[in-house]
Parts: structure tokens; C-alpha cells; sequence
């Protein structure tokens, strides 16, 4: 981190968001959410969606998991997305499709220089989606 609290990637970073700075960054699918009608089936939307995040990472080196609740239940599916030293995001009003968008944004996020994700090129999921974004805890101030 600079002197002015934002962070800085150098070059090297940058060119291997492909590897190991996307490792760097966790998705975290609610796998207790439920869909749109608010019903009970197993599997849940949420467990579907973190498949369908699986399935959209598996050529990527991010970890994607799972937690049982995020809390953002009037929001319906939700995820979050988590670098260490980074701002991090949580997104609701996803669909049990939306795995490749959040890996775009793990993507983009990995490849961000400043420790946030970027707007341009963000999915409408994610640009819509935003429920909030929480500061590192050394950015924090008295």
C-alpha cells in the first residue's frame, strides 16, 4: 500500500492474473439461498450457482467457496468477492447462471492495481448487483 492507502501492483502482478495473483482471490457462493419463489427444494439456487461458479472456474486458478449464509436473504442469491489487503464486495440479485460473471469479476479483481474492482468492464450482474463494499481493515480510520 502507498502512502495515500491505495494499493499498487507492479508489472509481474498485472501479467499473472492468470495464475497466481487470481489465486489470490476467493469467491464465496451463499449456498443456503434460495430462488425467487422462496422454496425449500434441494438443491438450492445457492448450491447451484456455486456449481455453475465451479464450472465457470475451472480453467481459472481462483478458489470458489461456499458459506452457509451471508445474510443478504432480501436479495435473494448472493456472493462475495474476497482479496486479501482488498476491498471486499458483496453482490445480490444473482441468478443461479451468474458463475461466469463472478468469475469475471475475481478476474478483474485480480488484475485490479488500486486492491478494487474495477467498474469498466464489470458484468451488469456485479454493477447491479452490489449490496456493499468493505474496506481492508488497515484502511480504517479512528
Amino acid at each position: 500500500m502507498d502512502h495515500n492507502g491505495s494499493f499498487s501492483a507492479g508489472a509481474a502482478d498485472i501479467s499473472s492474473a492468470n495464475g497466481d495473483a487470481l489465486s489470490d482471490v476467493t469467491v464465496i457462493v451463499c449456498a443456503s439461498c434460495r430462488d425467487e419463489t422462496g422454496s425449500d427444494a434441494h438443491p438450492r439456487a445457492g448450491e447451484s450457482l456455486a456449481q455453475d461458479t465451479r464450472r465457470a472456474a475451472a480453467s481459472e486458478n481462483v478458489r470458489v467457496r461456499t458459506v452457509e449464509c451471508l445474510g443478504n436473504c432480501k436479495r435473494r442469491l448472493s456472493a462475495a468477492i474476497l482479496r486479501d489487503g482488498c476491498w471486499s464486495y458483496v453482490f445480490g440479485d444473482l441468478t443461479t447462471s451468474s458463475g461466469a460473471d463472478l468469475v469475471t469479476g475475481a478476474r478483474l479483481f485480480a488484475t485490479s492495481s488500486d486492491g478494487l474492482i474495477p467498474w469498466r468492464g464489470r458484468p451488469d450482474s456485479l454493477k447491479r448487483g452490489l449490496v456493499a463494499r468493505i474496506p481492508p481493515l488497515d484502511l480504517l480510520k479512528d
